[in-house]
Order: structure tokens, then C-alpha cells, then sequence
């Protein structure tokens, strides 16, 4: 009798439990699928909402109530393009596969309708979509020792293990960065694994403290996340947090905060085509960059004005950002000391020895400050976590012509084990 008693309190504890999660479920799934104006079926299985711009989740933000939304922006990240120093050719993506099976009405937005699997994938509602928290100490240890830092060939590996995460990226460290852009070379990773992520991206980073761990970012490029989207499709991203990730921000719509006014592009949506080894390259041109007059970060893929990042959702990026990135990052909790190691790649899943058609690379790179200039950055270093498992090469084909910065890797891999 006892024991019959003890399994109907566990039961009732376990009911409960599943009871609580589940209604947090249906909460979150009401917060991000907005009533749709119109509903679009893409042939890649996705599902497209167009909804009301002004009812878009980013107002349900408690910092973003009384928000005015900005339909454009009013400074420009204008840049005059550099041919691209290859044998063979490279093209710009212009669509998205849904825009295929229609388009959204003026005066609404694209939004990737989420499933009940989707938040239930995620380690709680209240994670998903989120990044785990990070750590930037690398860019403490740059800050502090910044006369030793900038030097231009300089490559190294940084000196503790990774958590989580392992980055191979181009960096440029300063005080007054509004903006930044390059063009990315568009691919799908060969193995990405259930549990990891791996992304080609730009990061812009304020609030970098050599007294804590906590830091703002803005970022946005590709990335392939099975247990975000369910798939290993390669998919536009935007991500924003203002803590380093511990409780805030998230990828893309999947909280309240990014602002978007295009119609036409969709984030968390899939891109194609994609680049091959040796064949037809492919890329999008991402351009994040301050609206000095409203305070706003605007985001640009290609020639599609995405929307912004508000400036209530900042303290120290609402000014300028510390640091830029770009480069690619792989989410593992089999990185550094843990192993094996995990085999999710990252860009082509090739070294970045390896240069053009065969490693993803980052290239017209540029910097915006306050002498209001776009420009090549003057300092730049190369940074590796891993670089026995993902490596970087700054690369230029002939002293006059543009830079490219290939970055990649197969991960696990015998010198990698």
C-alpha cells in the first residue's frame, strides 16, 4: 500500500511537472506565431506568416512599448565592391526558396511559423532560441595588453579551452565601431551534428570589461542549428543579447526585441543555393551598422534592408561597439578538453590552407567609425580556439588585390581526435 501510494505522488509530481512545461509551451508558441494576414507553404516544408508590422513580437518587449518603428534608415553603408580575385565566379543570392510559393503584402512581415517540436527541443521555452551564456576573455587579455595585440600577421591561438564553443575568426579591437560588413560565402557544412550549431557570421561586441564576463553583441550570417529549426538547412540569422547571453537575446524573432521591416526576406529561413567544392560560389553581403540619429542597429543582407536592433535593448552598443568579428563558430559541449571531439565542421568543413572554392571565406571586410570613413580595418588578428580542429588564413592572391579570410575545419579529425 505504501509503495502504491509513493507511485501516485510521483505521479502527481511528474503531471505536474509536465503540466507546467507544456502550458509554458503553448504560452511561448502564442507569444512568437503572430495571427497571419496571409499564409505562405515554402517547398523546403517551412511555413511563412505574414504578419501585421506593427504587431510584430519585438513590441511585446517591456523596453519597446511606446517604440516608434523606423521604416528605414537615415544613413547609409554605402561601399563600392571589389572584383573578387578568382578563376572562377562568385553570385550574390537575391531570394529566398518561399518567396517561390508567393510573397507578403505591404505592410507585413515574413516570419518562419515555430512548432510545438521546435521550443520542445530546446533545454526550456525560456531558452529556446537562445545562445549558451559565453565568455569573451580573449578580448579581456586584448584589452589589456592592446600595445602587444596589434599587429597585422599576427595569428594566435588563445590560451584557455573553449566552453562550449569554438570560434576561428578575423578581429579588430577598437573604441568607436558603427558599423561593419562583409561578404560571406554561403555554404552547408557536410556533418553538423543534433545537438550543435555551426554559423558563418559577424559579430560587433560593447561592454567588454576586464573586471566581468558579461558583454553586449549584435551578430548576423548563416548558420545550420538542428535544434533550433529541426533540420541541416542553411539558414539566414540575426542574434542580439545584452548580457553575454545569461538571460537575454536571442536568434532572429524567437523573443521580443529585433525590429523587422522588409517584406521580403524572411529570418531562420532557408538559402540557396549553396556553394560547392571547386563549382559555383555563392555569398550574401550582411552590413550592420549604427543609425547615429535614432540610436538603431540596421542590418542589410544583400540589397534587402532587414530591420533593426533598437537602441533601448543597449547600454554600451547604443553608442558604438568595442570589437568586430568575422569569421565562423561551432556550439559543442565536445570542444576543447572534452572528447572526442565533436565532428560537427564548420564553413566548407575544409581548412582554410585550402583558399578559394574549397574553404568558406569572409571577404570585403570593412569598418565604419566616427571619422565616418568605410574602410579596411588598419589592425587585424587572426584568432583560433582549435586550430587543429578549425583554422584561419588571411589571404591576399596578389598585394594589390582584396583580402579574403578563409576560416574552417572537419572538426574531430586525427589531429583534432
Amino acid at each position: 500500500m505504501r509503495l502504491f501510494f509513493m507511485f501516485v505522488i510521483l505521479c502527481g509530481v511528474y503531471n505536474g511537472a509536465y503540466g507546467k512545461v507544456s502550458l509554458d509551451i503553448d504560452m511561448k508558441l502564442k507569444a512568437l506565431n503572430k495571427p497571419a494576414l496571409k499564409t505562405i507553404k515554402s517547398e523546403d516544408g517551412d511555413i511563412i506568416d505574414c504578419i501585421d508590422i506593427y504587431k510584430q513580437h519585438a513590441f511585446d518587449h517591456p523596453a519597446l512599448r511606446n517604440h516608434k518603428i523606423q521604416m528605414k534608415p537615415s544613413v547609409e553603408f554605402d561601399t563600392k565592391k571589389t572584383i573578387i580575385p578568382n578563376n572562377g565566379s562568385s553570385k550574390p543570392i537575391t531570394y529566398q526558396i518561399w518567396s517561390k510559393s508567393g510573397n507578403c503584402p505591404k505592410g507585413t512581415i515574413p516570419v518562419r511559423r515555430v512548432s510545438r517540436e521546435d521550443i520542445s527541443r530546446a533545454s526550456s521555452p525560456s531558452r529556446f532560441g537562445r545562445k549558451a551564456q559565453h565568455k569573451y576573455s580573449f578580448l579581456n587579455k586584448a584589452l589589456q595588453h592592446k600595445a602587444n595585440f596589434n599587429l597585422t600577421d599576427e595569428k594566435r591561438s588563445r590560451e584557455e579551452s573553449p566552453k562550449d564553443r569554438s570560434e576561428a575568426v578575423l578581429l579588430a579591437l577598437g573604441y568607436n565601431f558603427i558599423g561593419a560588413q562583409s561578404d560571406i560565402n554561403i555554404w552547408n557544412p557536410p556533418r553538423v551534428q543534433a545537438s550543435d550549431f555551426s554559423s558563418s557570421q559577424i559579430w560587433l561586441v560593447g561592454g567588454i570589461s576586464l573586471i566581468s564576463d558579461t558583454f553586449e553583441s549584435i551578430e548576423a550570417g548563416w548558420m545550420v542549428n538542428p535544434k533550433v529549426f529541426g533540420d541541416s538547412r542553411t539558414r539566414l540569422f540575426a542574434y542580439w543579447t545584452q548580457d553575454a547571453s545569461a538571460n537575454t537575446g536571442c536568434i532572429n524573432l524567437l523573443c521580443a526585441g529585433f525590429v523587422q521591416t522588409s517584406s521580403k526576406f524572411a529570418l531562420g529561413a532557408t538559402i540557396e543555393p549553396v556553394s560547392s567544392t571547386s563549382r559555383e560560389q555563392y555569398f550574401v553581403t550582411f552590413k550592420v551598422y549604427l543609425d547615429t540619429n535614432s540610436g538603431n542597429w540596421w542590418l542589410t543582407c544583400g540589397t534587402n534592408v532587414m530591420g533593426y536592433w533598437p537602441g533601448e535593448l543597449f547600454k554600451y552598443l547604443k553608442r558604438s561597439a568595442t570589437a568586430v568579428q568575422w569569421g565562423g563558430e561551432v556550439y559543442s559541449r565536445d570542444v576543447g578538453k572534452n572528447k572526442p571531439h565533436t565532428r560537427t565542421s564548420m564553413g566548407s568543413g575544409q581548412w582554410a590552407s585550402y583558399l578559394y572554392g574549397e574553404a568558406s571565406y569572409h571577404t570585403n571586410i570593412r569598418i565604419k567609425d566616427y571619422s565616418l570613413q568605410i574602410k579596411y580595418p588598419e589592425y587585424l588578428s587572426e584568432y583560433a580556439d582549435e586550430y587543429n580542429c578549425y583554422s584561419t588564413k588571411l589571404h591576399r592572391k596578389t598585394y594589390m588585390s582584396e583580402p579574403h579570410f578563409y576560416f574552417g575545419g572537419p572538426g574531430q579529425n586525427y589531429r583534432c581526435p
